[in-house]
């Protein structure tokens, strides 16, 4: 699938409504605290969590530490895998069981 011809914005929509199920899985040493999850990033040696966090209502997510940052599930799941944007787009789609035209 070309990346032209990912629906970034229904897979995002898609992600956002699954979002406590994906953090929960990507990030498992997290917890919800308020509107955020809050855990270590797993890309770096991070003893505490504390500095990497998701917005649970936007997934907004930053690392305080670091200043790694983005604002969608595609992009979440892109930096936590160290892969592009469409790859990580196109795995979302097929665990979130979109049909081919995501």
């Amino acid at each position: 699938m070309s990346q032209s011809s990912i629906d970034f914005a229904r897979i995002n929509s898609a992600a956002l409504a699954a979002l406590p199920a994906l953090l929960g899985r990507w990030l498992p040493d997290g917890k919800r605290e308020g509107h955020e999850w809050v855990a270590r990033n797993p890309r770096r040696s991070d003893r505490e969590p504390g500095s990497f966090k998701v917005n649970m209502n936007t997934c907004r997510w930053s690392d305080f530490a670091t200043g790694d940052r983005g604002g969608d599930p595609v992009s979440l799941a892109a930096y936590l895998f160290n892969i592009r944007q469409g790859e990580a787009a196109s795995r979302l789609a097929a665990m979130l069981g979109l049909g081919g035209d995501a």
